[in-house]
């Protein structure tokens, strides 16, 4: 995979930038010395510098004056602030690609006046080159800004190009869904301790059955039910942990929990036209 001929900024250098740091490097689409990350914090900058040799810059406006492809990744509520600082430094020619969660793409146009912005909804799994990004063009955004955004996405997994008003419940779903994922296998480990495992085995275990079975649904193409299906045998192991599983609350524990992730999506975007209204 030839490396993307682009000076790529992060704006902001925390998980999720460092997550597409690392990822970006070692699918070898971008070299570390092609990209410049700043942050206020010394620490963490100093920090991915030891890991993967990348460069840092004293200020945003630094790196939006040295990188054609700027990605910011700050929290929604220093997003304002950030465009702001950056809007006299920005080129013409650079592209903006926002992964600040609820931040509508109206309103990154109106604090980065002419910017080609392109949003989008990413997750920590890019790190391991597995992660999942559904990316928005911006009114100004071009056919070659959308495909260099899904070229570099799919450097670090799967990309879909979606409407932005889906963005709340990609936000929902698989952008937060690594800290469910992360709950599963915490919980299912726990079980194992229960029934007698050693900790370092159960979670070794559990695992990679969520990898395996991960895998092997993207592989196969078949439907959840009926891989699940492929595990069970009548009155077999499976079906009697299956049928306290299938009759407790885990499915409408999860409805709500991207339920309630969602309207928070849904309420950081309604607060930020809200202010945009006000300005």
């Amino acid at each position: 995979m030839a490396a993307l001929d682009h000076t790529v900024g992060f704006v902001g250098a925390g998980n999720l930038a460092g997550a597409l740091i690392k990822g970006l490097i070692g699918a070898g689409r971008v070299p570390a010395d092609r990209i410049v990350a700043s942050d206020p914090r010394g620490e963490r900058l100093e920090e991915l510098t030891v890991q993967y040799g990348i460069r840092t810059a004293p200020d945003n406006r630094a790196v939006v004056i040295e990188a054609d492809l700027v990605l910011l990744a700050v929290k929604p509520q220093l997003v304002a602030e950030v465009l702001g600082e950056l809007a006299p430094a920005w080129r013409p020619g650079s592209l903006l690609i926002s992964l600040a969660a609820g931040m509508p793409i109206v309103a990154l146009e109106h604090y980065l006046p002419g910017a080609r912005v392109v949003r989008a909804v990413s997750n920590t799994p890019a790190m391991v080159l597995a992660g999942a990004t559904a990316i928005s063009p911006g009114s100004r955004a071009t056919p070659a800004d959308l495909e260099l955004a899904r070229t570099l996405f799919e450097a670090v997994g799967r990309v879909s190009v979606l409407d932005e008003s889906q963005h709340d419940a990609i936000a929902a779903l698989s952008g937060s869904g690594p800290a469910y994922v992360m709950v599963f296998i915490e919980a299912l480990a726990e079980a194992g301790v229960q029934v007698g495992l050693p900790r370092d085995t159960a979670l070794e275990l559990v695992t990679q059955t969520v990898y395996g079975a991960a895998k092997m649904l993207l592989e196969t193409g078949a439907t959840p039910r009926a891989l699940k299906d492929m595990a069970t045998s009548p009155r077999g192991v499976a079906a009697a942990g299956l049928d306290v599983l299938e009759t407790g609350p885990l499915r409408r524990a999860l409805l709500d929990t991207v339920e309630a992730a969602t309207t928070r999506s849904a309420e950081l975007g309604r607060q930020i036209r809200h202010r945009l209204r006000g300005d």
